[in-house]
């Protein structure tokens, strides 16, 4: 399994109300408290973000979705295997601001699968 080019690939990163109130505030996100612990700031692909939302945020409100450039990062995104076998971009350093492309609150479609942040940042 190949992973998706960073300069074409946008992954997700699900945050709490407080931690992008955070991110916004600071320019920059060290994590939440699993990232810490793990060395890394977990995010996922478009294709990945139901499974996440389902293994790790059931029954959470107040969530909010934001679209990372993994171009804008460079070599600090690493793809690497986990739930299922899949490759998951983790990121080896603070997620800056200038990164996020798209953010939003976590909102649902009527075939019950997560709306992506509509608009880039700045429109």
């Amino acid at each position: 399994m190949t992973a998706p080019s960073p300069r074409e690939a946008i992954a997700y990163k699900v945050l709490t109300a407080p931690q992008m109130a955070d991110l916004l505030a600071q320019g920059s996100f060290a994590g939440a408290p699993v990232d810490v612990a793990d060395g890394f700031i977990h995010l996922s692909t478009a294709e990945q973000l139901p499974g996440t939302l389902a293994k790790h945020f059931a029954g959470q409100s107040d969530l909010s979705l934001a679209a990372v450039d993994l171009a804008a990062l460079g070599d600090v995104v690493r793809w690497e295997e986990s739930r299922g076998g899949q490759l998951f971009p983790h990121i080896y350093a603070a997620l800056p601001l200038p990164a996020v492309v798209a953010h939003g609150p976590l909102a649902w479609g009527a075939d019950g699968q997560p709306l992506l942040p509509p608009a880039p940042l700045g429109t």
